[in-house]
């Protein structure tokens, strides 16, 4: 076991039973290390078995390897036994040598196996004569050309060599793929835990909008965070779907949203319930995790959820997340791992007894009681569907191109679907997919399979590395900081009561406890680096990196950037980044020595509207009633379809700049504020407004106060665009 963990580049396990359980090597911080995967030790009648839970154990740490098992019992009950499905091959004693050496190599050569990259690989040597419409192909038009031969010298000749439309001749479609796309989308599966894996070349907002076409027709609801990706805020307009929207908690001191607790998503389904809507809910959507790293316990709200409505579907976008498979401490966290949880407790006698006693005891509760808030719901066995979706921007954290996305499913009732799934990738799916990004989909797989563990276990070290050095550094710690998990997660979501990784004394129990139980996890990784204390909002600190230090990383807050390691990482690039921060630390540090009063007073105040002045973050406030079923509901689902198709109509529109007191006249007198489109300000890339959305005091104030330049859906110069209330036929407002 400890080989397992520690070893790298271990790639298969033979077990030869007959070992004993307890070490002759007492070393505390070994069964510190191993206790959450074995337990304790097993009673004297069971201890002449141990290959079996020490296979699980391996698997449930890593389980891409191939395990093989020596018994010296009768292998041939062993082999047809259901309980060592999961092993790869018995064998009686070292009775052939030999084909256990052939076993470990196949399984070896097995995940090395790449189908469509091979195939791609062996098309572009073909000697081939293209009559298609693909001048690009084989690259005679680049390379002959006397105008633009210098892309073919930047590129190379393979990339040409290897383009082409055909899906035959040894290659496949990615519309209806019966080939090696096929068998690589299986081996994807099979990789990530998954049923079935279908892989999309135009990125995970196209992965989005396939589920849930498929999954959703107009007026059914979908629960839904209202700080998701704007992809799926998109897709109910697609579908005709209407959003509830549950809100995550608040983080306003940093300008971003953690997680939605599940206490507000029972809530939801709960309030749904009592006024007989439950039918029509059909779909969960989260992220999982989030941008800023909130990771949910995905086994626990999906439990709970389907206690509620047990055949309730979930997609877990986790475009951000795809890595975490191969990680032991993340991939309980997923939503492929989830599912496989699900189905193992609703398999376990004792989860059915404890199912049926918890029934029992709350059956005289009304469908709206509190109390049903703050108990742990169970799934009843008999009922209960499991029904997940899953979708990875693989380009975001593994060795894929850009756009590169997976889509997983474990849904016991995919056949249902299927026909919708298809017309959804017919829909959304380009007749002239990429075939490079096709081919690295393929070869991330491979990746992750023999050298996944080893290299998010060194993205996770690095991420360590940096928070260790920028805290205990005496010169960075002055002027910026890490937030840890005490920061991003407020108490009542930890139970484990894990303040920070690193804090001194935290026992690997401790970090192992709160990655398990608690509702909301931070992925270490992902790292908020506040710059606020120096004087840097976001974005300007973020262009001081880039153009000055050549350091390139992605989302910012008023006050913050979002650094994150991956698979690509190296100490070196730690090393640059530290040399950096110590450089800008010192030149202000130096600058600040050397001022007048009135330079460091400007300073101070500039920290002090970063830190202390900043806009409180709104939450939804409702759909405008034109937009709802009914304005008395208790539910606040709304027809953001109609909503947004309405504004099509140049008539029913209105513009008014932002500090035009207009606008504040509307709030105090009428008529109402409908927002006509989605408005997204980056940062924090979340929309603000959705179509059909009633504007509040609480939204103009923190659009007033925003000091970003970046706002999809709103014209400076015109001003916010707004539906009238008296061209959609209701005027009184919820």
């Amino acid at each position: 076991m400890l080989a397992v963990i520690l070893n790298v580049n271990l790639q298969a396990v033979v077990i030869y039973e007959g070992f004993a359980f307890t070490s002759s090597c007492r070393a505390a911080w070994v069964r510190e290390l191993l206790a959450p995967h074995l337990g304790n030790s097993p009673d004297d009648e069971d201890s002449t078995n141990l290959a079996l839970p020490l296979a699980r154990a391996i698997k449930s740490i890593r389980p891409e390897l191939d395990i093989l098992l020596l018994s010296d019992r009768q292998v041939e009950r062993i082999a047809g036994d259901e309980d060592y499905a999961f092993i790869s091959r018995v064998f009686y004693e070292v009775e052939e040598p030999l084909e256990i050496h052939l076993s470990l190599l196949q399984g070896v050569a097995k995940r090395y196996e790449t189908p469509f990259f091979n195939n791609l690989k062996h098309y572009a040597q073909r000697p081939i004569g293209t009559f298609h419409a693909l001048p690009i192909a084989r690259g005679k038009s680049i390379f002959k050309s006397n105008w633009i031969r210098d892309m073919g010298e930047f590129y190379g000749i393979n990339l040409f060599l290897a383009e082409s439309s055909a899906t035959t001749g040894g290659l496949d479609s990615l519309l209806e793929p019966t080939g090696n796309i096929k068998k690589a989308q299986d081996r994807a599966a099979h990789a990530f835990g998954a049923q079935q894996a279908f892989f999309v070349t135009n990125g995970t907002s196209t992965s989005n909008k396939i589920v849930e076409q498929a999954l959703l027709a107009p007026s059914d609801i979908v629960i839904v965070d209202r700080n998701c990706h704007k992809s799926h805020h998109y897709a109910m307009v697609l579908t005709g779907a209407y959003p509830l929207y549950v809100e995550a908690y608040p983080l306003p001191r940093y300008s971003m949203y953690g997680a939605v607790p599940l206490s507000a998503i029972k809530q939801a389904l709960l309030d749904l319930k009592k006024e007989g809507k439950l039918h029509r809910v059909k779909l969960l959507v989260l992220t999982n995790c989030t941008f800023d790293g909130h990771v949910y316990n995905t086994f626990r709200v999906m439990e709970e959820c389907l206690a509620i409505k047990p055949d309730l579907a979930f997609l877990w976008d986790e475009a951000w997340f795809g890595f975490a498979r191969f990680s032991p401490l993340l991939r309980r966290r997923t939503g492929m791992g989830a599912a496989a949880q699900l189905k193992q407790a609703l398999s376990c006698p004792q989860y059915r007894h404890a199912f049926e006693c918890q029934r029992e005891r709350l059956q005289a509760l009304a469908a709206d009681d509190p109390a049903l808030l703050q108990e742990h719901l169970l799934m009843d066995p008999d009922t209960t569907r499991v029904r997940v979706y899953q979708t990875n921007s693989t380009h975001k954290s593994m060795s894929a191109l850009r756009q590169g996305s997976m889509i997983l499913v474990d849904d016991q009732d995919f056949h249902h679907v299927e026909a919708s799934f298809r017309e959804a990738v017919f829909t959304h799916t380009s007749t002239s997919p990429n075939q490079q990004i096709i081919a690295s989909l393929d070869v991330a797989r491979r990746q992750m399979e023999l050298e996944g563990y080893e290299l998010v276990m060194s993205a996770t070290q690095l991420a360590f590395d940096i928070r260790r050095e920028v805290s205990r550094h005496p010169l960075i710690s002055k002027y910026f900081k890490i937030l840890t998990i005490e920061d991003l997660v407020p108490t009542v979501y930890r139970a484990s009561g894990l303040q920070d990784y690193l804090a001194k004394g935290t026992a690997w129990s401790t970090v192992v406890d709160a990655l398990n139980t608690d509702e909301v996890a931070l992925d270490p990784t992902r790292l908020t680096l506040v710059c606020g204390h120096a004087g840097f909002d976001g974005t300007t600190f973020k262009n001081l990196l880039t153009n000055r230090y050549d350091v390139q990383l992605n989302k910012t807050s008023r006050n913050s950037v979002l650094l994150q390691t991956n698979i690509n990482n190296t100490r070196s690039d730690v090393a640059h980044l530290i040399r950096v921060l110590v450089r800008i630390s010192r030149e202000l540090e130096d600058r600040l020595r050397t001022s007048d009063g009135k330079l460091r007073d400007t300073f101070n105040a500039r920290v002090q509207s970063l830190m202390e002045d900043v806009p409180d973050l709104p939450d939804f406030s409702c759909f405008y009633p034109a937009f709802r079923e009914s304005a008395n509901s208790s539910t606040a689902e709304g027809d953001i379809r109609s909503a947004y198709y309405k504004a099509y109509d140049s008539a029913a529109c209105e513009h008014i700049r932002l500090f035009d007191k207009t606008i504040d006249e509307r709030l105090e007198n009428g008529p109402p504020l409908i927002s006509a489109n989605f408005v997204i300000p980056y940062p924090p890339g979340f929309p603000i407004l959705v179509p059909g959305q009633v504007i509040t005091a609480e939204t103009l104030s923190f659009m007033r106060k925003l000091d970003v330049k970046e706002i999809h859906g709103y014209n400076a110069d015109e001003g916010l665009k707004l539906l009238k209330s008296e061209s959609i036929g209701v005027t009184t407002p919820r």
